[in-house]
C-alpha cells in the first residue's frame, strides 16, 4: 500500500494521516511517512520509509555531499524509482539508516551503510528546509528520532523445562503472538525482552498463522529455534507507520554466531591466505578463505579455512567479483582490514534470511 498523508495538526499533539491504497505496490511492505508538522519554529518531524527492492533493482536515489551544504543529501530520486514511489524527495537530508543516527558520520561511511543493507532499508530523513533551520538553531537532530526500532533476532536452546517462554494471542485472530519470558530461563539468556511480540519464526513470518499452527511449528524445531521478536515500543513504532519489521532489519547482537573483523599487517611472506571464487549456500557467488598458513599474519588475526569475506576495509564487497575484491585488498599495500564470517554463521543467517 503507497501511503500518502495530509498535513498534520500539532494543536493535539498529534498528526493526521490519510492512506491511498494502490494496488501496483501490493500490501506486504507499505511505507509512510510522518506528516511534516511545525513546531512553531520552522522545524517539521523526521519521515521514515522502509525502501524494498529486487536483486537487479536500485534504491532510486542517490546520496550526495555538497560544498556549501550541510547533511548527507537526498539526490537524483527516480521517477518511478522505489525511493520516489515511497516518497523520498530531493534535497531531503538522511538522518538514520536501520535505526542508526548517521548525520555526523563520514559519507562515504553512510554509503557504505545503505549498501550492505542489500534489498531493504529503513531511513529517516528531514526536510532540507526543516534540516537547516535545525541546525541554525542548535537542535540535536538525533533527540528528534526514536533510539530503538529495531527488532531482535534471538536463536534458544531449549533446556530441561523448554525454551523458557509461553505465547499468548487473542482467541481467533491469526498472527498477533505476545510471549511471556521465563526469568533465567533459556529465551531471558538470548535476549528475547519480557512482554515482546513474536514476527518471524525460523525465518518465516507467523503472521498467517493460527495458534494451534504456531505451537505445532515450535514442536518440530526440536531443540533449537530462532525468533525475530519486538518489544512494545518497536512493536508500536512499526505498526502506527504501517511498516512491517523483518529480519533485515533486526538488532542482531544477541546471537551465537558473530562476524569477525581480522586486522593484518603484511609480512615478509605476505598475509599467509589465498582468495578463492565459489558458491555460497544461497546460490550466489562469493569470495572465501583457503590455505591459512600457520604463523603467518592471517592465522595470527584469527583466519579460519572457509571464511566467508564481506567487507574489505569497511566496505561490502558482496557486489565485487573476484578481481575487483583482489583490487581491493592490495589498496593498502601492507596492511588490510577483513570483515568475514565462518560457515555455520553464514549458514546459519542464510536460513533466517
Amino acid at each position: 500500500a503507497a501511503m500518502k498523508q495530509t498535513k498534520g495538526l500539532e494543536s493535539d499533539k498529534k498528526s493526521i494521516v490519510k492512506f491511498e491504497f494502490n494496488p501496483k505496490d501490493g500490501i506486504d511492505n507499505p511505507a509512510l511517512s510522518l506528516a511534516e508538522d511545525m513546531d512553531g519554529e520552522g522545524v517539521g518531524e523526521p519521515r521514515f520509509y522502509l525502501l524494498s527492492k529486487g536483486s537487479a533493482e536500485t534504491f532510486g536515489f542517490s546520496l550526495h555531499e555538497e560544498l556549501g551544504c550541510r547533511g548527507h543529501i537526498i539526490r537524483q530520486v527516480e521517477l518511478g524509482g522505489v525511493a520516489q514511489r515511497r516518497g523520498l524527495q530531493d534535497g531531503d537530508r538522511l538522518l538514520q539508516v536501520n535505526g542508526q543516527f548517521v548525520d555526523h558520520m563520514d559519507h562515504q561511511r553512510v554509503v557504505q551503510k545503505i549498501k550492505a543493507s542489500r534489498n531493504q532499508v529503513l531511513l529517516a530523513v528531514l526536510d532540507g528546509d526543516s534540516y537547516e533551520a535545525a541546525k541554525d538553531l542548535g537542535k540535536d537532530l538525533s533527540q528528534m528520532l526514536p533510539t530503538d526500532i529495531r527488532p531482535r533476532l534471538c536463536h534458544i536452546t531449549r533446556d530441561k523445562s523448554g525454551f523458557g517462554f509461553s505465547v499468548s494471542g487473542p482467541e481467533g485472530v491469526k498472527g498477533t503472538f505476545q510471549l511471556a519470558v521465563r526469568q533465567h530461563g533459556p529465551a531471558e539468556r538470548a535476549g528475547v525482552p519480557p512482554g515482546s511480540w513474536l514476527l518471524e519464526l525460523n525465518g518465516t513470518s507467523v503472521r498467517s498463522y493460527s495458534y494451534a499452527q504456531l505451537t505445532r511449528k515450535l514442536k518440530q524445531s526440536g531443540s533449537k529455534v530462532t525468533l525475530l521478536v519486538a518489544s512494545s515500543a518497536v512493536e508500536e513504532f512499526y505498526r502506527v507507520r504501517g511498516l512491517q519489521a523483518t529480519s533485515a532489519l533486526a538488532d542482531i547482537s544477541w546471537l551465537p554466531f558473530k562476524v569477525r573483523e581480522l586486522h593484518m599487517v603484511k609480512g615478509p611472506a605476505g598475509y599467509g591466505f589465498l582468495l578463492k571464487e565459489d558458491d555460497c549456500i544461497s546460490g550466489a557467488i562469493g569470495q572465501f578463505l583457503w590455505d591459512v598458513d600457520a604463523g603467518l599474519p592471517a592465522e595470527q588475526a584469527g583466519m579460519k579455512e572457509g571464511d566467508r569475506l564481506l567487507a574489505v576495509n569497511g566496505e561490502s564487497i558482496e557486489e565485487l567479483d573476484h578481481q575487483e575484491t583482489v583490487l581491493r585488498i592490495r589498496a593498502h599495500e601492507d596492511h588490510v582490514t577483513l570483515l568475514v564470517i565462518d560457515p555455520a554463521g553464514d549458514e546459519f543467517y542464510q536460513s533466517v534470511g
